[in-house]
C-alpha cells in the first residue's frame, strides 16, 4: 500500500468497515465504556417505539391476512435499526425510507392510524391510494417510500446536495436493504455523495436476505461497508440489534453532517424474522434452524434486559406497556376497519393544480358510468 492509499485508509478508517460496533452484548449487558448517556425517560421512549412497531407489525399482519391490507413487509426483528436512526434525526431533517420502517415512521411523528389508512386504502388515507408509494408525510418531513428497490438513495442525495448548495441546516437519511447495494442506484448515490460531500446518511439495513438471496450470494466484499469506502464515504458497520449502537453512531453521523462534515454510510447488521413480505414463504429458503438462532438476538428482548439491568424497567412496568399499546392499538385498527372506501373518483384528483376541460369531460363520463352500474345492481370493483 502506498502512502496515498495509507493515508486514504486512515481518513476513512477502513477498520470501522470491516468490524463491528456495539454497546450491548446478547444478553444485555452494556460496554460502559461505550454506553451513551441518556436519561431514563429517553430510554424508556425507545422501547415504547420498539413495543408500539411490534404490536402495529403484527396487526399489519393479521389485517393482510384478513384481506384488508393488500400486502406488507414485515418488520419483526428490524426495529433496533430503524428507531435507533430515526431517533437521530432533528425535527428539520428529512427522511427517506424504504418500505419496511414502521418504527421510523411511528419516530418521525406518524400515527399508528394513518399508517393503517394507508395500509388499508381507507377514506382516510393520507396518500389516497396512490401505488408505488408507502406511507409518506411532507408535514413529518418523511418523503413517501418507492416500491422498487433502491430508488430512494440517489433522490437522497440530490436532495441532500441540493439543501447543501442553498445553505439549508439539514440532514438526509435514507434506508435501504442489502439487496439495494447490488442495484446502480446505490452507486450512483454514493459516487456523488463522496464527491460533493452532502450532509446524508445512509442506513443500510443488512437483515441478510434479498428476499431469497442471501447476502454472501450478492457480493465478493467482505462487507457491505467497505463500498462506501470505495467512493470515499466513510462507513462503519454496527450491530443492527443493538438500539444503543445504532442510535449512537447514526447521532455522531448527523452531528457530523450537520457540522458540514459530510456522508456517513451505516451497515446494520439484523435479521428479517419473517417473511419478506406477505407474498412470500422464507421456508422455501431458509431454515427453522437459522431463524431460531437469530430470534435469540430479537432486539426488543435485548434491550428489555438492559432497562432490568439498569433499574429502569421492571416486570410490572413491562406488562403495563405493553398492555396498554396493545389495547390501544387494537382500538385504532376497529376505527379503521369502520371507515368507508375511498370514494371512485378520487383517481382524477392530485394530478393538476387546476383540473383541465379533458379530465373534466372524463370524470363527468365516470360519474354516469357509476351511476348507471349501480341503478344496474352491478358493483363497482
Amino acid at each position: 500500500m502506498n502512502l496515498i492509499s495509507q493515508a486514504l485508509a486512515k481518513d476513512l478508517n477502513l477498520d470501522k468497515a470491516l468490524g463491528i460496533f456495539r454497546v450491548l452484548d446478547d444478553q444485555g449487558i452494556p460496554d460502559e465504556s461505550l454506553e451513551p448517556k441518556l436519561s431514563k425517560d429517553f430510554l424508556l421512549k425507545i422501547y415504547e417505539y420498539m413495543v408500539r412497531t411490534r404490536i402495529l407489525d403484527e396487526w399489519l399482519l393479521k389485517l393482510q391476512r384478513m384481506g384488508k391490507v393488500a400486502i406488507h413487509a414485515p418488520n419483526k426483528g428490524q426495529e433496533a435499526t430503524m428507531i435507533g436512526a430515526a431517533l437521530a434525526l432533528r425535527e428539520q431533517d428529512w427522511m427517506f425510507p424504504s418500505y419496511r420502517e414502521l418504527g421510523a415512521l411511528l419516530v418521525r411523528g406518524m400515527s399508528e392510524e394513518e399508517i393503517i389508512d394507508r395500509a388499508m386504502a381507507n377514506a382516510d388515507d393520507p396518500l389516497k391510494g396512490s401505488d408505488f408509494a408507502i406511507y409518506g408525510s411532507r408535514d413529518k418531513k418523511i418523503v413517501p417510500a418507492p416500491v422498487p428497490v433502491g430508488n430512494q438513495i440517489p433522490h437522497a442525495v440530490g436532495f441532500a446536495l441540493a439543501a447543501k448548495i442553498m445553505g439549508d441546516n439539514i440532514v438526509v437519511l435514507t434506508f435501504f436493504g442489502d439487496g439495494a447495494t447490488s442495484r446502480g442506484d446505490f452507486h450512483f448515490g454514493l459516487n456523488f455523495a463522496g464527491l460533493f460531500k452532502p450532509p446524508v446518511v445512509f442506513v443500510i439495513q443488512n437483515n441478510q436476505w434479498a428476499i431469497s438471496l442471501p447476502v454472501r450470494k450478492q457480493t465478493a466484499a467482505p462487507t457491505l461497508a467497505v463500498k462506501g469506502v470505495a467512493y470515499g464515504v466513510p462507513s462503519i458497520r454496527v450491530d443492527g440489534n443493538d438500539v444503543l449502537a445504532v442510535y449512537s453512531i447514526a447521532k455522531e453521523a448527523v452531528d457530523k453532517a450537520s457540522s458540514g462534515g459530510g456522508p456517513t454510510l451505516i451497515e446494520s447488521l439484523t435479521y428479517r424474522l419473517g417473511p419478506h413480505t406477505t407474498a412470500d414463504d422464507p421456508k422455501r429458503y431458509r431454515s427453522d434452524e437459522e431463524v431460531k438462532r437469530y430470534e435469540a438476538k430479537d432486539p426488543i428482548p435485548r434491550f428489555r434486559r438492559y432497562l432490568m439491568y439498569r433499574g429502569i424497567l421492571n416486570e410490572d412496568l413491562d406488562r403495563e406497556i405493553w398492555g396498554r399499546w396493545r389495547d390501544y392499538i387494537e382500538t385504532v385498527v376497529r376505527r379503521c376497519l369502520s371507515k368507508p372506501e375511498l370514494p371512485e373518483e378520487v383517481i382524477f384528483e392530485d394530478v393538476y393544480s387546476e383540473m383541465p376541460w379533458n379530465l373534466r369531460e372524463q370524470l363527468e363520463e365516470f360519474r354516469e358510468s357509476l351511476k348507471i352500474m349501480k341503478s344496474l345492481g352491478l358493483k363497482v370493483e
